[in-house]
């Protein structure tokens, strides 16, 4: 008989095709153990889900903290319920709960946004005035900075709720994380695609995280295979950005990490503090060792901090 390994994750088109992702790679990277083992995933609602009851509520309406998307699952990862859990890195609280530890960090998809509109191909060429649609601060906030004739308007949903709401005229435009788009397979229905130069993503945008319980060897082993250490890097680096700045849904930041092959030994850390009405913004680029990159994203964020007026993020 199988031993089950139940795989937890949100119930939502792309949380269940990410989860799948992570099924077919940790049974690839152990071949022997797929005539003794079988992976179940497990839908799990949680708070942050969006229903139709919501309307467009915003994240700080509704508590925001990043933790809407993961406390369920990580409740059911404590109590045994579920024996792993994948989570979008980017949702995920930089405070982790005790007992709980994330054993691999996938390979990054694209972290950039991608604008969806009937209306226009670039966010520079829609009109005056145009209704562009977003739950995201950080989205918010940078595409004030380079069109303050817009209006950001709150729009919630999966990307087929989000089209269907810009097919009945609801917004203008939606912006989206590239990365969900090509999971989903529709990126074609992107418009464009913003350079991280005009819109930084955010902290940990495009990785996929196995979280499982701190004492499970078992699960760690299994998640070790599937680590993909550049990503890694890059995600702690971002993480710990977040933790110097206090970051989390309530404050517009912005984030990206990357190593070039050529320099394997130093990783590149790129940040953005905002106002919410885009007025202001302080952006700043960092260079560490690789071999330390907490030290690299606490570093650039308590340099941010410092900077900031103590009202910056009420401004």
């Amino acid at each position: 008989m199988k031993k089950i390994v139940r795989l937890g994750t949100r119930g939502s088109p792309l949380a269940l095709i990410q989860a799948e992702i992570v099924r077919h790679l940790l049974l690839k990277n152990h071949p022997d153990a797929q005539d003794s083992f079988e992976i179940e995933i497990v839908p799990i609602r949680t708070t942050g889900d969006w229903k139709p009851e919501h309307k467009e509520k915003t994240f700080l309406e509704m508590g925001g903290t990043k933790g809407l998307f993961t406390k369920e699952i990580e409740e059911a990862l404590l109590s045994d319920v579920i024996d792993m859990a994948v989570h979008s890195m980017k949702d995920v609280s930089v405070h982790v709960p005790d007992g709980l530890m994330f054993a691999a960090i996938l390979e990054r998809e694209d972290p950039r946004d991608a604008l969806l509109s009937p209306v226009a191909p670039r966010l520079e060429e829609l009109p005056k005035g145009a209704r562009v649609g977003t739950a995201s601060l950080r989205r918010k906030a940078q595409v004030l900075a380079i069109r303050p004739d817009l209006v950001v308007v709150p729009l919630r949903g999966n990307v087929d709720t989000r089209l269907k709401k810009l097919a009945d005229e609801e917004a203008d435009a939606t912006i989206l994380a590239l990365a969900g788009l090509k999971r989903l397979g529709v990126e074609a229905k992107a418009a464009s695609v913003f350079d991280p130069s005009q819109m930084l993503p955010a902290a940990a945008q495009g990785f996929l995280g196995i979280q499982i319980r701190a004492n499970d060897d078992e699960a760690a082993a299994w998640a070790k295979a599937v680590n993909h250490k550049e990503s890694e890097l890059c995600c702690l680096a971002e993480r710990a950005l977040l933790r110097a700045l206090d970051g989390s849904c309530r404050t517009p930041i912005g984030a990206m990490a990357t190593i070039d092959p050529k320099t394997p030994q130093k990783i590149r850390l790129e940040a953005l503090v905002a106002t919410k009405d885009g007025s202001r913004i302080v952006r700043r680029v960092k260079e560490g060792e690789t071999a330390e990159p907490e030290t690299l994203g606490l570093t650039l964020g308590q340099a941010m901090k410092a900077e900031l007026p103590a009202n910056f993020f009420e401004l």
